[in-house]
């Protein structure tokens, strides 16, 4: 029996829509069917680069669209509520792009409808499905390095963009925290779950957003999570997790990992590695949608949503400590 094939809307036409229509377009199973954006310009641009045939110079043009039968939300994560609700309301599922929303608030109010309706919805933190992590999630639920005490996360990117860019702009969601703040908040409750008390110091711009973040997270039972993230210097971008009989080390990019380190007391270090990436990683994710579409389920049980609104909780009250409020709030 041939595999369904499912056909793809992808919404908006920056960086994030280029490198995850790149990988969709070597998914078996998958076709790109349609892309739409407020700019009927840009999206003939990105249509002809990527060879997507149809066209549209609206959202509500590629949600209405009969071809597609699952959106891509890849716009910036100011415009995700708005983005995600119209491709719900037109009875399309979605994989919305990271962070989920600006808060706690919008990412219920996308929930709520999505069940509503009836509707497949999902976060695209492709850390989740990366198999690497996945067998991170495996060996500490397994007791590979007994229980764990602590988990160390930090994720730094030095950016140079102008005063003007959305980065800076607390309308835009801007500064370090929901760029890249997520991804060791992500990754910190996937594997200890949500945080019983928050404690945060931050680095404000004077457009009140923040430049760099520190994070201390305490968990159920006492462990604990110390989290970092900066737009003002690089860095690997490592993590380890420790436990009360060894550890994991991610020596870079604990987002998207090619490699880790299994150190388990009286034993030699076991490196695991991935095979070569194809692309750019976000197939995995593309994978577990479809497969996901295939099966009947409205949301994925490797990126639930009730994880996706407790993160979302969690970078609400780290911004409640460090003073960082978006307009309307």
């Amino acid at each position: 029996m041939s595999e369904q094939i499912i056909s793809w809307g992808i919404l908006a036409t920056g960086g994030m829509a280029a490198a995850f229509t790149e990988d969709l377009l070597r998914e078996s199973g998958a076709r790109v069917a349609a892309v739409g954006s407020r700019s009927e310009a840009g999206a003939r641009q990105f249509a002809r680069r990527f060879g997507v045939a149809r066209v549209h110079g609206s959202w509500h043009e590629l949600v209405a669209d009969p071809e597609v039968d699952v959106v891509y939300v890849a716009t910036p994560h100011a415009h995700h509520l708005a983005a995600a609700t119209a491709c719900l309301e037109a009875g399309k599922p979605v994989l919305c792009e990271k962070p989920f929303a600006l808060s706690g608030r919008q990412a219920r109010l996308l929930t709520e409808l999505a069940a509503k309706r009836d509707l497949f919805l999902m976060e695209a933190m492709w850390t989740y499905v990366n198999p690497l992590v996945r067998r991170i999630v495996e060996l500490t639920a397994d007791g590979a390095i007994g229980e764990i005490r602590s988990l160390h996360a930090r994720f730094g990117a030095r950016v140079t963009v102008a005063p003007e860019h959305r980065l800076w702009d607390p309308a835009a969601g801007g500064g370090a925290l929901l760029d890249l703040g997520t991804y060791p908040v992500s990754f910190a409750q996937l594997l200890l779950g949500a945080p019983e008390s928050v404690t945060a110091h931050a680095r404000l711009t004077s457009q009140g957003v923040d430049e760099q973040t520190g994070i201390l997270l305490g968990h159920p039972g006492g462990a604990m999570s110390v989290l970092s993230c900066s737009l003002l210097a690089d860095d690997e971008h490592g993590a380890v997790v420790c436990g009360t009989e060894g550890r994991i080390e991610i020596p870079a990019d604990f987002f998207n990992p090619s490699a880790f380190v299994l150190h388990r007391d009286g034993h030699e270090p076991k490196e695991y590695t991935a095979p070569p990436q194809r692309g750019n990683g976000y197939g995995h994710q593309a994978r577990e949608v479809m497969r996901c579409l295939r099966s009947g389920l409205v949301e994925s049980p490797l990126v639930p949503l009730a994880g996706t609104l407790a993160v979302m909780d969690t970078l609400d009250a780290v911004r409640a400590r460090i003073g960082v409020r978006y307009p309307g709030e």
